[in-house]
C-alpha cells in the first residue's frame, strides 16, 4: 500500500469514488451526514468533482433519467456542513452552473441563498 492515504489507496486500487462521494452517488443522506459529522471536508474533491458539484449533478441527472421530481437533500446537507457554494469542479464549472445546466431550480434557489449570505 505504500505511503498513500486510505483515500488514495482506494482510488489507486479500485478507481472508485471516495467513501463520502459514494454516499452522494447513492443518495444515502444519513450516511453522508454521518461522514460530515465525523469531520470529512465538505469541499472534498474526487474525480474532479467537489461533493457539492457531485451532489447537484446526481440530483439533476437522476431527475432527467427517472422523471422523479428534483430534490435538494444532498445539496442542502452539504451547504449546512459548510460546503463552499462557489468552489468549482476541476473543469471550472461552479455548482450554480451545474444547477442551471440541469434546470435544477430548487438547487439554484438554495445556492443563491447561501451566496447571498456570503456577501
Amino acid at each position: 500500500m505504500g505511503d498513500e492515504s486510505p483515500v488514495e489507496s482506494v482510488l489507486i486500487e479500485g478507481d472508485e469514488w471516495t467513501p463520502v462521494h459514494k454516499e452522494v452517488e447513492s443518495s444515502d443522506y444519513e450516511a453522508l451526514a454521518m461522514f460530515l459529522d465525523a469531520g470529512v471536508d465538505p469541499n472534498e474533491m474526487c474525480f474532479g468533482h467537489t461533493l457539492l458539484t457531485h451532489a447537484i449533478d446526481v440530483e439533476g441527472d437522476g431527475h432527467l433519467q427517472s422523471g422523479y421530481p428534483l430534490n435538494t437533500a444532498a445539496t442542502a446537507i452539504l451547504l449546512a456542513y459548510g460546503a463552499d457554494p462557489e468552489l468549482p469542479a476541476a473543469d471550472g464549472e461552479t455548482p450554480m452552473q451545474i444547477a442551471k445546466h440541469y434546470r435544477h431550480e430548487p438547487a439554484q434557489r438554495l445556492l443563491q441563498r447561501f451566496l447571498d449570505i456570503k456577501t
